[in-house]
């Protein structure tokens, strides 16, 4: 039988660990948005060297495990720079740095991948002839972009940048791996004394549920508002 005074008490514990959850979503954003479009850019344009690695960036990372990459990046490359700090008398002791700062890189370069793809169809959505129209009129690559290319893609773009965004929500669970106090370690430690995990379980899913349903709400009142770039009432 559920020990409802423990689910009760147990949400606030859950809930204290979103902070951390919803920092490491908006650095990881702030980050992988800017570097997405950009290489998306060079996909678009096929800029020989930087599309070539920007394929095989984008199936390394979408074909291995997230909890593969927390391991790498967290477990083998402070492995690998305590190893040469040592060998090159340099004393800086790297297991010193806050798990976060690897949580920011990790889940960063994940998005950037899942963005790149995001924003690659997005772009091809707008005719080229739009582009060419804009600089026949004097506007340059970077003013036809932002003011007639960029709002078109990011109307067709902004449902999979949600689904991008809540599924790196959920993604930041795995942030346990890390030792970091997010929902999900927050949670279990609080079952561990009574072994009530089912409570427990429930709370995490509640937290994130309620997380992922205000940033679905939020993208879907912005869309609204960029409709008007599809000729539609907003």
């Amino acid at each position: 039988m559920l020990n409802y005074k423990f689910l009760v008490d147990t949400f606030f514990v859950a809930l204290s660990g979103a902070p951390t959850t919803i920092l490491i979503t908006i650095v990881s954003l702030l980050i992988a948005i800017p570097l997405g479009f950009l290489l998306a850019l060079t996909r678009v344009n096929a800029i020989p060297l930087f599309n070539r690695f920007t394929k095989v960036y984008v199936s390394f990372v979408r074909g291995t495990p997230l909890i593969v990459q927390i391991f790498i990046i967290y477990n083998s490359v402070p492995l690998i720079l305590a190893t040469t700090f040592t060998r090159l008398n340099i004393k800086i002791n790297i297991y010193d740095v806050n798990p976060i700062w690897y949580a920011f890189i990790v889940f960063s370069l994940n998005t950037v991948a899942i963005l790149i793809e995001v924003f690659r169809s997005a772009l091809s959505t707008v005719s080229k002839g739009q582009l060419e129209a804009a600089q026949s009129v004097g506007l340059t690559y970077v003013e036809a972009y932002k003011a007639i290319i960029i709002p078109q893609a990011l109307v067709v773009a902004l449902p999979n940048i949600c689904t991008a965004t809540t599924n790196l929500i959920k993604g930041t669970s795995l942030c346990y791996a890390m030792s970091l106090k997010e929902i999900t370690l927050r949670g279990k430690v609080a079952a561990n004394v009574g072994y009530n995990y089912i409570e427990a379980y429930i709370d995490i899913f509640l937290v994130y549920l309620i997380i992922c349903m205000t940033v679905e709400y939020g993208f879907k009142f912005y869309e609204k508002h960029l409709r008007i770039y599809k000729g539609e009432n907003a």
